[in-house]
């Protein structure tokens, strides 16, 4: 591949130790995440020795506390650690964005206690987390779930199935939703499961069109017994902290859309300048290089969209709007220029021998994890309309 000159994300790192994070976090993704990437998919294995790695280099934490194991970092350089990531193999920067998700609500609502007991395993300690919200009859409709948990003393015995969790099965502990009261979103608590419980056993992955090294699977969760000292903020508030989960989770999707775009464009573009036709490089048709500079306006767009976000959160200001606006932008992006990115490989492009076509098998995922983007659309019209509004 030719040289390039620097991103825009080198131009967007705040100090100098998110640049000497971001040197780390490249080197990482160049020496141990890359070579192996498109076999590793095509055999469908989990990395997670990588997943060790990342821990022990602290970046299954960055953007929580220090005093807990944490980074530090705010989410303006969290999400463009996971862009990087992503851009190497889209299983490591989506799985570590989802194990970010899983640790938000003991981070943000937790006890200092269950943060102090907690969290240090789950930032640093090799721990890996999965995010328990969807079910088989509700999904975005997540208010509707059926898993339930009932109180027995100072324990909670909880059963139902959740579906689509990725880490399914893998995972050493699960943020699960569970109704604890009536119908409705008011009747769902948030619970820290242990990966080892009793009564927790994990379905046969999903055969998946894409992301095959990240497993998807259904959670049965058959009389589950938990200490309350496991329960995640106040009972019945649930739904409210699975909804501002997924609006930081929302950005770090954004990120990883952003760095498999990456990904398609780099292919395409080498590509292009070493293809020739009619006894010159493809690159020089105008049609060809038309198609590469929308590609590289895409991605440029939405890497900007979710660093404007970022921000906003970072300054404790509303982000929820911009949030679903990243996501739903920076995902139909990565889709469009992954399909272009075929394109431009013309027959090459649609064979397992050049990676685009695994670009394009993972994009489409994008559109539809951590709320599809329908429903993004949902939310950014509720905040231009109001929320009476449907």
């Amino acid at each position: 591949m030719p040289d390039r000159a620097p991103t825009p994300v080198d131009r967007a790192l705040p100090t100098d130790e998110a640049r000497h994070l971001m040197t780390l976090v490249r080197d990482i993704a160049r020496r141990e995440i890359a070579p192996a990437a498109a076999e590793e998919e095509a055999a469908g294995r989990f990395p997670r020795a990588l997943f060790t790695l990342l821990s022990q280099a602290g970046l299954l934490g960055l953007p929580y506390a220090s005093a807990h194991g944490g980074g530090d970092q705010p989410y303006e350089v969290y999400l463009q650690v996971l862009e990087e990531l992503a851009s190497a193999r889209l299983t490591v920067g989506l799985g570590v964005s989802v194990h970010t998700l899983a640790a938000y609500p003991l981070a943000a609502y937790g006890t200092e206690e269950q943060r102090a007991v907690h969290l240090p395993a789950m930032l640093g300690g090799g721990l890996l987390g999965a995010y328990c919200l969807s079910e088989p009859s509700s999904g975005s409709d997540a208010a509707s779930l059926r898993t339930r948990a009932v109180r027995d003393g100072d324990t909670w015995v909880i059963g139902g199935t959740k579906a689509w969790i990725t880490h399914g099965g893998i995972a050493d502990f699960y943020t699960v939703m569970a109704r604890t009261g009536g119908e409705g979103p008011r009747g769902i608590t948030a619970f820290l499961v242990p990966g080892d419980a009793e009564g927790l056993t994990a379905a046969p992955p999903e055969r998946k069109m894409g992301l095959k090294g990240s497993p998807t699977a259904q959670i049965h969760l058959d009389g589950v017994r938990i200490p309350d000292t496991r329960r995640l903020g106040e009972e019945g508030q649930g739904f409210a902290i699975a909804l501002a989960a997924l609006d930081s989770g929302r950005l770090g999707i954004a990120a990883c859309a952003v760095g498999l775009a990456r990904a398609a464009l780099d292919e395409a573009v080498a590509y292009a300048l070493r293809r020739r036709q009619f006894g010159r490089p493809i690159a020089d048709f105008q049609g060809l290089r038309f198609l590469l500079a929308d590609m590289a306006t895409r991605i440029e767009s939405g890497r900007a969209l979710y660093l404007a976000a970022a921000r906003l959160r970072d300054a404790g200001r509303p982000f929820v709007r911009q949030a679903a606006m990243a996501k739903l932008h920076c995902t139909d992006a990565a889709m469009q220029v992954a399909v272009d990115a075929v394109q431009v490989l013309g027959g090459y492009g649609y064979t397992a021998d050049f990676p685009v076509e695994r670009y394009l098998r993972e994009a489409k995922v994008l559109q539809i994890v951590e709320g599809t983007n329908q429903i993004q659309r949902m939310v950014i019209a509720r905040h231009l309309l109001g929320p009476e509004t449907r």
